[in-house]
């Protein structure tokens, strides 16, 4: 069984998505906001059965972009290991993405647990992350994103 069939709520993520991340502090602080464009593909071929691009840009011009390749377990999970981060995804229901991970440069100690939710209609998505470490939250992101459409 292949990604697509094993983890179906995630092939309905493929495409292009853009949307804003708000970073908070514990108490809700705004500490960081911009905005992101991702794009979520399935390659045919290669040695990852799944591709993720994000693009974020700043107010002041700043751009980051990073590149998130996954592997398929078989079991209904995919993994992430690249320079960046490691971690795991599965589907938690029809709606519903559970995503763990750590950044590999920051401290192995902070772990981040996001949830991501698909709209039924499939055109929209929202996120939440909490960095954690220890048992105390550090920070958390909210993310709203909408499905768009690439040129071809």
């Amino acid at each position: 069984m292949g990604i697509r069939e094993g983890m179906p709520l995630l092939a309905r993520h493929e495409g292009d998505w853009e949307g804003t991340y708000i970073y908070l502090d514990p108490s809700g602080k705004i500490v960081d906001e911009h905005r992101s464009h991702l794009s979520c593909q399935f390659p045919e071929s290669g040695p990852y059965q799944y591709h993720q691009v994000n693009t974020y840009t700043w107010p002041d011009g700043r751009e980051e972009v990073h590149q998130f390749p996954g592997s398929y377990d078989g079991y209904g999970r995919m993994i992430f290991d690249t320079e960046r981060i490691r971690g795991v995804t599965w589907c938690v229901d029809e709606n519903t993405i559970y995503l763990t991970w750590i950044y590999k440069e920051k401290d192995a100690n902070l772990r981040l647990f996001e949830l991501i939710v698909l709209s039924d209609d499939g055109n929209n998505r929202c996120r939440t992350w909490h960095w954690v470490r220890g048992s105390k939250i550090e920070m958390r992101t909210i993310i709203n994103e909408t499905r768009v459409q690439t040129e071809a």
